[in-house]
């Protein structure tokens, strides 16, 4: 059965998405949505963000303003420090696809 809702648009360019619409599309707090305009009309889905690390893009940014910048800055990880790494971690599974559990701090 089709959802029809009408919201206001504040002088921030601000909106609420409807109580419907969330519940329909399974949106909840800090929620992502895309819209997409086509032939006149705009569709609102989900947004994927399972592909999407927040820390990403700034991160890719600052890596290459240090390219451009200071390219020198820019060394390979110290042969001791890999060998560490890969020591300290030789017997640790990680499944990257596996929800985090507990509090997590950035």
């Amino acid at each position: 059965m089709p959802i029809e809702e009408i919201c206001t648009i504040t002088a921030k360019g601000q909106t609420t998405v409807p109580k419907a619409v969330r519940k329909a599309l399974g949106l909840g707090y800090g929620s992502r949505i895309a819209f997409r305009i086509e032939d006149g009309a705009v569709t609102v889905h989900a947004a994927d963000d399972s592909a999407t690390d927040p820390a990403l893009a700034p991160f890719l940014e600052l890596l290459a303003r240090e390219i451009k910048t200071r390219p020198e800055a820019i060394v390979p990880l110290p042969a001791d420090l890999v060998g560490r790494i890969k020591r300290l971690t030789r017997d640790i599974d990680v499944d990257p696809d596996a929800p985090i559990e507990g509090d997590v701090g950035l």
